[in-house]
């Protein structure tokens, strides 16, 4: 095979990638504050990738304009999540945790098989079959938009977490939750904002990704545990470790999938979550405990 073609089945993956950094990136901002893990975060991108579809296909709305109201509708299911039900078990045994967040993740699957069944639905958009051209690389514009779309919005996070006195605070419970107390700080309902702000993201992941895959209420499973090995990766907590974790997963996807076969990609997914517990147990950009 020619040069050119491994670099594009890189930059294929490296888009991929990105995307799929975004929806990990609303994992790692949860459980870096709040310390629960969400286990119906999969659950959550395939119900954008529903509510992207509906759009699309009942108001001739493009996924990467939808995505906006979409992450706006997440950011609000998870607000009310942690704010009613889930902030009560901060705090509490892990196990009790992952039963209720698992028991959402099963309300929210059999929520999509009773209403949409379990057909692959997908978004036929104009530009779906084309491509750019830049020297060497042909990139698929689906995949260079939902990528831009999705840095985009990961740069939108950085800077609120940085430049925002919202996000300082969210970092402060963060660094130290007493502390944030005793100043003052409302925690819960910072708790709740947190946990909105993930769901914002995986909901505009997920609008995105109805653009590179068809949507199944199956896949939330897969979603889930490829976010859980992104921020493993990349390092739980970290931001920017999300997006390169996903960057990783996305280009090991493709090299297996064209050199061995494509159901064998996730083998090459876990082989990379192997190597970094193995060598680096914190993650690529976590901090030593």
């Amino acid at each position: 095979m020619p040069f050119d073609f491994y670099v594009n089945l890189v930059s294929t993956g490296v888009l991929n990638g990105l995307v799929y950094g975004l929806m990990a990136l609303g994992l790692s901002v949860i459980f870096g504050v709040i310390r629960v893990v969400n286990f119906a975060h999969g659950e959550m991108a395939v119900v954008a990738m529903y509510a992207a579809f509906v759009l699309f296909r009942g108001f001739g709305i493009d996924p990467l304009v939808s995505m906006v109201p979409i992450a706006a509708g997440l950011f609000a299911l998870g607000y009310l999540l942690q704010a009613g039900l889930i902030n009560p078990f901060v705090g509490r045994a892990e196990h009790e945790q992952f039963i209720l967040l698992v028991g959402v993740a099963i309300i929210l699957v059999n929520g999509l098989l009773m209403l949409y069944g379990p057909d692959a639905r997908h978004a036929d958009v104009s530009y779906g079959y084309d491509s750019f051209e830049v020297g060497p690389l042909l990139l698929d514009k689906v995949r260079v938009y939902a990528a831009l779309a999705a840095f985009a919005v990961a740069v939108l996070l950085f800077l609120f977490f940085r430049f925002t006195r919202t996000g300082t605070a969210i970092r402060a419970c963060a660094d130290n939750l007493v502390g944030a107390a005793v100043i003052g700080l409302d925690v819960k309902h910072l708790y709740a904002l947190t946990f909105g702000i993930g769901a914002a993201c995986v909901g505009a992941a997920g609008a995105l990704m109805i653009l590179l895959t068809d949507a199944t209420p199956m896949l939330a499973p897969s979603y889930t545990l490829l976010a859980f090995t992104i921020v493993i990766i990349g390092g739980l907590g970290s931001q920017s470790g999300a997006l390169a974790g996903g960057v990783l997963i996305g280009v090991s996807e493709s090299l297996a999938s064209f050199f061995i076969a494509p159901s064998m990609k996730a083998m090459f997914s876990f082989g990379l979550l192997i190597l970094v517990l193995l060598f680096r147990p914190q993650g690529l950009f976590g901090r030593r405990t």
